[in-house]
């Protein structure tokens, strides 16, 4: 029996997407040893390597990569080329992990919407990305026989704006991966140096891009630096450049306080590790979230979290983080000085920080999931 997935955000350097394709993958392989998994994606991207995603962890053996040759025609992967392929090789269902399908239909179908952003929060996007996800993401959600989404907010969300019955959208948590735990303290320092990051900083980590609500972090953190004697503490902003960095590099120029901001750009998980392990607190300002996993990998990794206050945070996180309004500055100024100056409220968010983040598991995803393929299966078998 053999499940195919989508490879392509494993193509290029992981982000959010990228990590929950792998790690379901890889959790998905050691659940059901007797399927082969295979990470499917055309000749026309470049080659994954397994090695270097699965880090010092075992691939499991039923784990493969399938780069189809792709001809002129088969360059349009998901209209020619994978349904060609599919045909071929006879796969039982097909797994879109990043808001893509198969538009002809040879095999069950599973698609992965991890937020609505592009239809909610248009002006934080790119105008070319949003009007091909305004014309997409209701096309593959009508094709899907079944449909994951990371909470219960976003299920909703789908449901509403997709005007897809609540029985085919399925809520399947994500969780931090098993390389984020406390780190000792001499291996985190000596990564804090290497990076350039002070002894005393505040930390944030995500694709540069308008929803993560960078310049109300940078406002506020001017805030904090006028108000605290403190003047070594430092922000460190830890992601890739994403789309519209625009604005926020222009903040950063004229910012009174340039020399304490470090952009760190793209890091791998050792390096985000040591920073989520010795931050004085870990700040998310997201104004929008499908799920939020950052935030669980710092819990995970002995950091307290701060978080904005919208629905999908406060349903991952529950009362484990401090939380903020995501439009006022001040809130979040206060929030940073209490968190970094009262050890008692410290202590109690990593407690329960912790805790949190052990609620959640690739083991269990990856259950919940093979659940809903079966239910893709009949609704497959009854559509045909």
């Amino acid at each position: 029996m053999r499940i195919g997935i989508d490879g392509l955000p494993l193509a290029f350097p992981k982000s959010g997407v990228g990590h929950y394709t792998y790690e379901l993958a890889r959790a998905l392989a050691i659940a059901e040893p007797a399927t082969s998994f295979e990470l499917t994606h055309p000749s026309t991207y470049p080659s994954i390597n397994l090695t270097a995603a699965d880090d010092s962890r075992s691939r499991p053996a039923n784990l493969k990569v399938e780069r189809v040759p792709v001809g002129p025609l088969g360059r349009h992967w998901w209209s020619i080329g994978l349904p060609r392929y599919l045909r071929r090789q006879k796969l039982l269902l097909f797994h879109g992990t990043n808001y893509d399908v198969p538009l002809r239909r040879h095999c069950a179908t599973v698609l992965t919407v991890h937020d609505l952003s592009l239809l909610l929060y248009p002006e934080t996007h790119a105008r070319r990305s949003v009007n091909r996800g305004r014309r997409r993401l209701p096309l593959m959600a009508r094709t899907a026989d079944a449909i994951i989404v990371p909470s219960e907010t976003v299920r909703g969300e789908v449901c509403e704006h997709l005007k897809v019955s609540p029985d085919k959208v399925f809520a399947i948590p994500e969780a931090a991966r098993s390389s984020f735990r406390p780190l000792d303290v001499n291996e985190a320092v000596a990564i804090r140096r290497r990076l350039g990051v002070r002894e005393n900083f505040v930390l944030a980590v995500g694709t540069i891009e308008p929803r993560k609500n960078l310049l109300l972090l940078i406002d506020a953190f001017e805030r904090v630096t006028r108000a605290q004697a403190d003047k070594e503490l430092q922000l460190v902003i830890a992601g890739g450049y994403g789309w519209l960095s625009g604005p926020l590099s222009g903040a950063l120029k004229k910012s009174t306080v340039r020399d304490r901001i470090l952009l760190t750009d793209y890091l791998h998980d050792d390096d985000l590790r040591g920073l989520y392990s010795s931050c004085r607190v870990f700040v998310y300002p997201s104004i929008y979230e499908g799920f939020g996993l950052p935030p669980l990998e710092a819990m995970a990794c002995g950091a307290p979290v701060i978080v904005s206050r919208i629905p999908t945070l406060t349903e991952t996180l529950a009362e484990a983080a401090h939380f903020f309004d995501p439009l006022i500055s001040e809130q979040l100024a206060d929030s940073i000085m209490q968190v970094t100056t009262d050890p008692g409220l410290r202590q109690r968010l990593i407690n329960a920080g912790a805790r949190q983040a052990e609620k959640f598991s690739w083991e269990r995803t990856a259950q919940a999931t093979l659940q809903v393929y079966e239910v893709a299966r009949n609704n497959f078998a009854r559509r045909r």
